[in-house]
Order: C-alpha cells, then sequence, then structure tokens
C-alpha cells in the first residue's frame, strides 16, 4: 500500500489448552525460531518471545498488510501441526481458542521486553491466571470471564 507507514506495537499474549504444561525446555528455543521464522515469512517483525510450559508472550510490529488476529491463528495453526508432525507430546498439541494483545508506544518496550525476557523469575511470584487478569484490567478491557482461559488450579 503505497504512502502508508505504520509502526504498531502488540504483546501477545496465548495459551496452550487446557492450560496444560507441555512446551518442554527440550524443544521450546526451537518452537521460538519456528514462530520467529512464520512471523518473518509473513513480513512482520517480532522483537522477543518468551513464556512458560503453559503460555507464550510474544512483542511483535504489525504493519498494515495483515490483521493481527490472521497473523495469530497463522502463528498457532502453523505452530501447533508442526510440534504435533515432530511427536513433541504425547496425543495432540494445541493451543487455546483465542488471544490477548495489548499496544504498546516505543518508549515502553524496553521495559516490555524485560518482563518478556524474565518470565521465569516473573512466574516464580505471580500465576499466569494473576499476569493475565491484571493484563486485561490494567489495559481496561472488557472481558467476560466465561471465555478466558480454562485455568485449572
Amino acid at each position: 500500500m503505497p504512502n502508508t507507514y505504520t509502526k504498531l506495537y502488540a504483546h501477545v499474549v496465548f495459551a496452550v489448552r487446557g492450560r496444560e504444561s507441555l512446551i518442554s525446555g527440550s524443544w521450546q528455543q526451537e518452537l521460538y525460531k519456528y514462530i520467529s521464522g512464520i512471523i518473518k515469512e509473513k513480513k512482520q517483525k517480532l522483537y522477543i518471545i518468551n513464556g512458560m510450559p503453559d503460555h507464550l508472550h510474544l512483542l511483535i510490529s504489525i504493519g498494515p498488510d495483515i490483521p493481527l488476529s490472521d497473523l495469530i491463528q497463522d502463528i498457532k495453526a502453523s505452530s501447533s501441526k508442526w510440534i504435533n508432525e515432530k511427536d513433541f507430546v504425547k496425543g495432540k498439541f494445541y493451543w487455546q481458542e483465542g488471544f490477548a494483545a495489548f499496544s504498546y508506544g516505543e518508549s515502553q518496550l524496553p521495559v516490555l521486553i524485560n518482563y518478556i525476557k524474565n518470565q521465569e523469575e516473573h512466574h516464580k511470584k505471580k500465576s499466569f491466571k494473576d499476569e493475565y487478569l491484571k493484563l486485561l484490567q490494567s489495559f481496561k478491557v472488557d472481558f467476560n470471564e466465561r471465555y478466558l482461559f480454562e485455568f485449572y488450579e
């Protein structure tokens, strides 16, 4: 699209179906590289990806040529197929339906990158459910608890 210029940053969070801790440290980095490749193929930019065995955080910038929901759908569909083809988990791997995305300004990126980078340390103090609810509330997102991720305590 000529004469269209954007710089939109999105912090995206999505979880493994049922919040199962299926993302193993033995193949986690391969998954991150695979997802990075999907984003690059779609001509978008990944700044950082990290997570826990049951969920992921991504910081991406997205241009005007693809809706964020389409990009995330492609990431989830392709990566779950890849995980299943590699037989990384017993049974079938699925991402949970939906995702959360939050916009940030460029001046906020260093703090956000540090936050995503330190997920393991962060989750020693706060559960994913608490983290997720705090993000939704901080960004004043209207949500129905019925449609939140399946949280198992």
